[in-house]
């Protein structure tokens, strides 16, 4: 089984507006098993999607699909009719939070939030009310997450990712995108590929990832992808030279960012002299991982770190 989902995971949608609405259909596209649609005043009624499949989902699936999704008004009543563990929500800013924590109330595993631009305060609801629950929160302001072949939850293209020996985790959707397809075209390919957000608060750290990855025995290396902003790199560096056993690369985003200026994320920015990229980088190069100049060098970089560990 994958570290986060599979083939046999059950997901929700929270939110079937335009977005939800065409990311449900690309998921559905790829082979993820979306088994039903959380919106609040269509309960009870149905959304019909239809199309060609994905050539990079799953073998021998139909080269078509048509999908009468349920939609329900709560999540319980949605996990109580279709046996769902996952959610992934789409509902904007304002009720994101809401969404995120009734989703833990009713018991799912795993929440992926893609939503941006939840107010910071409303996120340290979400992480006072989660403490002492099973559920895990990844995001917000991600780009979901995907095992390569089996299931895609979220906004990533899936076209790029094939199955493989890589885990990656990232602060920054377009630059995990980049990595995958880095990885694939160099026949590594991925086991998992996630993004945690680029806000200040958030559900999931990278030492929360990292750990999964150190004990997923599918995966024998980590891209790992940080930027700007935040101790979140840092602290990463400190568990990966304590405890880490499989090779990790890396790179760090915003070596030109001047301080004091928000760069493309809300918490990707250096303040009181504090989360710059140099330092960020240091600390990686400190606890042994392989560091990537540039982004077009983090597939090399992975090759590399592999190659020390006598596994490439």
């Amino acid at each position: 089984m994958s570290s986060f989902v599979d083939r046999t995971t059950k997901v929700l949608v929270q939110g079937l507006g335009k977005t939800g609405q065409f990311h449900t259909d690309k998921a559905i596209a790829y082979g993820t098993q979306m088994v039903g649609a959380v919106h609040p005043g269509r309960g009870g009624t149905t959304h019909r999607f239809e199309g060609a499949t994905d050539a990079s989902g799953v073998p021998g699936r139909p080269d078509t699909y048509a999908v009468d999704l349920p939609v329900f008004d709560t999540v319980r009543e949605a996990v109580a009719a279709t046996g769902a563990d996952v959610s992934v929500v789409y509902v904007p800013p304002a009720g994101a939070a809401d969404a995120i924590m009734e989703a833990a109330d009713a018991g799912l595993r795993l929440v992926l939030c893609i939503t941006e631009g939840i107010p910071v305060q409303d996120m340290v609801r979400v992480k006072r009310y989660l403490e002492g629950k099973p559920t895990r929160l990844v995001g917000p302001n991600c780009p979901g997450v995907i095992t390569p072949r089996q299931c895609k939850i979220g906004i990533m293209p899936g076209y790029i990712h094939e199955a493989g020996r890589v885990a990656v985790v990232s602060r920054s959707g377009t630059l995990t995108y980049e990595a995958v397809k880095q990885l694939t075209d160099a026949g590594l390919g991925e086991t998992t590929a996630i993004g945690i957000g680029g806000d200040p608060v958030n559900g999931s750290s990278f030492v929360d990832v990292l750990k999964v990855f150190e004990d997923d025995p599918e995966t024998e290396a980590v891209m790992f992808i940080g930027e700007i902003g935040g101790s979140g790199e840092e602290e990463a560096a400190a568990w990966i030279a304590a405890h880490m056993t499989k090779p990790v690369a890396g790179f760090i985003a915003g070596t030109t960012a001047p301080p004091g200026k928000r760069m493309g994320h809300a918490g990707a920015i250096v303040a009181g002299g504090k989360g710059t990229a140099a330092d960020k980088i240091a600390a990686l190069e400190a606890a042994g991982v392989v560091m990537a100049p540039t982004p077009t060098d983090m597939g090399a970089a992975v090759q590399e770190a592999m190659r020390r560990k006598g596994i490439l």
